[in-house]
């Protein structure tokens, strides 16, 4: 008895194993003129097997380049369609780049970077010192949400001026959020979440529990 395991890999799994076996009996035949009538009873079979999309122009060329890479481009026969390029198939593609700019302070994320920089660009009057102090407040939140202990406003202050790269200032009158506030905010977020997640939880569970319950019915 022979194990899956123990085969040759199926190079296109939807034909199966007995058409990969036909393709391996047709490279063996020596007339090239036998190996194309076989080659075409292949692929009646491919058609029956694989019936999706006969509809489209391109269906049959399809069929015919799937033999040709299950049979390894090795099968030279009198095919109505060129066969395909090994090339594409071989080489692997190149890898994709990683972005290159880095993030200055990772606990604000990149959204923040690019809210400075259209900050930037306003003109100064009120529209610009409210967006300034609304990325101010945004970044203590953000902070915290990383550092659940406190924060120095400080050092806010100074984080915004080096990503602002001294272009954007609070007004003298500014003040921060309250950090308590944020911290019970924070804990109340997570709480809902938890619960959210408890309660899904419990759903699941008496899903489970229903359908055992039919079962033994």
């Amino acid at each position: 008895m022979d194990y899956n395991t123990s085969l040759d890999k199926i190079i296109i799994r939807e034909y199966g194993r007995n058409v990969q076996k036909m393709i391996a009996q047709t490279l063996s035949i020596e007339s090239k003129e036998e190996r194309t009538m076989m080659a075409k009873a292949i692929i009646k079979v491919m058609s029956q097997l694989n019936p999706s999309g006969k509809e489209s122009a391109d269906y049959w060329h399809r069929l015919w380049d799937h033999l040709h890479i299950m049979a390894e481009f090795q099968l030279d026969v009198d095919s109505p369609y060129p066969k395909p390029d090994v090339n594409p198939l071989t080489i692997k593609p190149e890898p994709l780049p990683y972005p290159k700019n880095k993030i200055k302070f990772p606990p604000y994320g990149k959204n923040i970077e690019l809210m400075i920089e259209k900050a930037k660009e306003l003109e100064e009057g009120p529209e610009k010192e409210a967006f300034v102090n609304d990325i101010a407040n945004h970044l203590k939140r953000q902070y915290l949400n990383w550092n659940r202990d406190s924060v120095n406003d400080s050092l806010i202050i100074e984080h915004l001026n080096i990503l602002s790269r001294g272009k954007l200032k609070l007004s003298e009158d500014f003040k921060f959020i309250n950090t308590r506030d944020v911290l019970m905010q924070n804990e109340i977020q997570d709480t809902a979440a938890s619960r959210h997640i408890q309660s899904k939880k419990k759903q699941r569970k008496s899903g489970k529990q229903n359908r055992t319950y039919f079962k033994k019915k």
